[in-house]
């Protein structure tokens, strides 16, 4: 009888490890970083979000992939040595409807604008950012808070797949067109945004 009950109690003690174990795994799935793949006319990107340290600008992004906001949008502004821009213009420059409200500036959260990472592009009010991003190219620190406005610019992601599409973008020929500098003269066209899951995920 006492080697029954002793048995049960291992068993319930497995039981409940399992079952902290499986609660656990939720938690760090739930938890995961959202993963985007952006296919453009130059081959494709995958950028990954950092949802803890820049919760809005990840939101605000993710609403605009899941909208399907960044179809036939432009790479508008290449700068090799500095950065690549998009998100906010279709093919012939002109502004992409259904832009939503601004969000606040996260630029005190610690990333910085190293190669290859995602960050939001703004006016020169620090809470501007809306639609458009942009990818490093260099190490940008200069961007990093408080820069040269006392804000700098808040970085929100990187690039897990496809820098060789970066560098292929920022070294396009540029001019001058419809007002706006360093626009690519042949239009890198955003195809498709898509939020990967499951094994599609970069690990």
């Amino acid at each position: 009888m006492h080697a029954q009950k002793q048995s049960r109690r291992a068993l319930f003690t497995r039981l409940a490890a399992a079952a902290l174990a499986l609660s656990f795994a939720g938690h760090a799935f739930a938890a995961e970083n959202p993963q985007v793949a952006i296919k453009t006319t130059m081959g494709d990107i995958v950028v990954e979000l950092d949802a803890e340290h820049a919760p809005k600008s990840t939101a605000n992004f993710m609403q605009y992939v899941k909208s399907g906001f960044y179809k036939g949008t432009v790479f508008h502004r290449v700068i090799d040595g500095f950065m690549i821009q998009a998100g906010g213009y279709t093919e012939k420059l002109i502004d992409k409807p259904g832009v939503r409200k601004p969000i606040a500036s996260e630029s005190k959260n610690g990333l910085s604008n190293k190669p290859y990472t995602l960050a939001m592009a703004r006016t020169a009010d620090p809470n501007s950012a809306s639609s458009q991003f942009f990818i490093n190219v260099n190490d940008n620190a200069g961007l990093d808070y408080p820069g040269q406005d006392g804000t700098g610019y808040t970085v929100f992601g990187r690039v897990v797949q496809g820098q060789e599409t970066v560098d292929k973008i920022k070294a396009v020929m540029v001019d001058d067109m419809r007002g706006m500098q360093n626009v690519p003269v042949t239009p890198i066209v955003i195809r498709s945004t898509t939020v990967l899951t499951g094994e599609k995920r970069i690990q």
